[in-house]
């Protein structure tokens, strides 16, 4: 349920605050690629949820001896909502803005870019949670990629995930990847852009497919000491819970202006790390400009 303070009379705190929770639901990259299983209130930063994984259950040969019972022992853990995040901004007169659709709407969509490129970037870092034995390349000897390798080291990617169970009927795996790494994606032949995928199936602003698995593309995966970690997985995989808290208003005691600030708070849990695979890839490599790229602007020709 989200608090507000009506300091300024001329401020509706439910109209803010609905609209930037429909944008925020919609519109993030990661938010295709996780869980809220767990999502309940959140009121306050630190607010726990305990998520209970129920124990595997071991299948024996019935010969004449009695029937044994294992004990079950279900396994707990918690999702901690320790992300803090907030925006305050001075407007001249807020009486004005909520009356002026397209401003309001201004506001509320740079509220959500701010908010989601410090999100995108928190649930992108669960790479450091993949399984061992789901990672492709390593920080010391990074994978390569090109647009005649791509196909392969991606298909590699995804056996990861099908080796380790992460992957049955009904579940479609993911992986995100930057743009720089997209150029090359979109020459291989391999790829299934979103305009050639016959069903319905694709998430929400996926760009198409490769190696069975739905391709996102986020600007939040930026290079580290010279590399790229590039994440797949399946939704099962990470669980996230947020809650935009509060948004309010006061007036400026130093100017004619009123002042509007919002709270943030989520968290998120990698429960299956092996639902998750990672890529190490080369970041020098994947800056580099694509072979055969077009630079003569006379001389167009179609890569995709």
């Amino acid at each position: 349920m989200t608090e507000s303070t009506n300091a300024y009379s001329a401020f509706i705190p439910e109209i803010w605050s609905q609209k930037l929770n429909n944008m925020l639901e919609k519109e993030c990259v990661m938010l295709q690629c996780v869980n809220r299983n767990w999502e309940g209130e959140i009121k306050n930063q630190g607010d726990k949820v305990k998520i209970i994984t129920p124990a595997d259950v071991t299948i024996s040969t019935l010969g004449s001896d009695n029937i044994t019972y294992s004990e079950l022992n279900p396994t707990s853990q918690e999702l901690v909502i320790d992300q803090k995040k907030f925006f305050a901004f001075k407007i001249n007169d807020v009486a004005a803005v909520q009356a002026n659709t397209d401003i309001m709407e201004a506001h509320l969509k740079n509220a959500r870019k701010a908010i989601e490129e410090v999100q995108d970037a928190y649930l992108l870092s669960q790479h450091a949670n993949v399984a061992a034995n789901n990672i492709v390349g390593t920080d010391a000897s990074p994978v390569t990629l090109d647009k005649t390798t791509i196909y392969s080291k991606f298909v590699q990617l995804a056996l990861c995930l099908k080796n380790s169970n992460a992957v049955s009927a009904g579940v479609r795996p993911w992986v995100v990847i930057n743009p720089t790494i997209e150029s090359y994606l979109l020459q291989s032949t391999e790829f299934i852009g979103a305009h050639n995928v016959a069903d319905e199936t694709l998430r929400e602003g996926a760009i198409g497919r490769i190696a069975g698995m739905d391709v996102l593309v986020s600007t939040n995966l930026t290079s580290v000491s010279g590399k790229y970690y590039v994440l797949a997985g399946t939704n099962d995989a990470i669980t996230f819970a947020s809650q935009l808290a509060k948004i309010e208003s006061l007036r400026d005691k130093d100017s004619f202006s009123d002042l509007v600030r919002g709270l943030y708070l989520y968290g998120a849990k990698t429960v299956q790390p092996n639902a998750l695979a990672k890529m190490v890839v080369a970041a020098s490599d994947s800056q580099a400009v694509p072979e055969n790229a077009d630079t003569d602007t006379d001389n167009d020709t179609d890569n995709g």
